[in-house]
């Protein structure tokens, strides 16, 4: 095995600038690795979570064993409670745009489920909104076109699973 280098805490600045610019590229892999780097010597840094919760879900829908657990994960080492909850809306909203994707029996409910889920914490983010920062609404409204263009639906009661007794 190998044992990883650390990173110098003066090199944070640049480590930050190439989380951003590994996820323009397509390598959210890579954007995941270097925020690993960065909370391994600043566990607290606010820029190194937001990017690995952006670097994971980054990979929905393209990287098997990631899911929802591992990003929500992080969510709780942000210190606003706006960012704790419009990151948790982009956590569940990137999901159900992954799942739009695949096409499985029922993923037009759970893609549903899974909006009106983001939509829920982007409109408790947008209670908290800061002055001119309106981002959480802009997202409820990208969640709510997509449920009206898809004309999604929830589940009725005949469509979930009835077990043998």
């Amino acid at each position: 095995m190998f044992e990883l280098k650390v990173l110098s805490k003066d090199a944070i600045p640049h480590a930050l600038e190439r989380i951003e610019r590994y996820r323009l590229l397509n390598e959210p892999k890579v954007a995941v690795s270097i925020c690993q780097d960065v909370l391994a010597i600043d566990p607290e840094n606010q820029e190194a979570i937001v990017g690995m919760v952006l670097a994971l879900t980054d990979q929905f829908g393209h990287s098997a064993g990631i899911g929802m657990s591992h990003a929500l994960e992080q969510i709780p080492g942000l210190h606003q409670e706006y960012d704790r909850d419009y990151y948790t809306g982009i956590v569940y909203e990137r999901e159900a745009k992954a799942r739009l994707q695949r096409r499985y029996p029922g993923a037009e409910h759970d893609v549903y489920d899974l909006l009106h889920d983001a939509m829920d914490w982007f409109q408790r983010a947008d209670d908290l909104h800061p002055a001119r920062n309106e981002d959480a609404r802009l997202r409820w409204n990208t969640c709510a076109r997509i449920v009206m263009e898809r004309n999604l639906k929830p589940r009725t009661q005949d469509q979930t699973e009835h077990h043998l007794e």
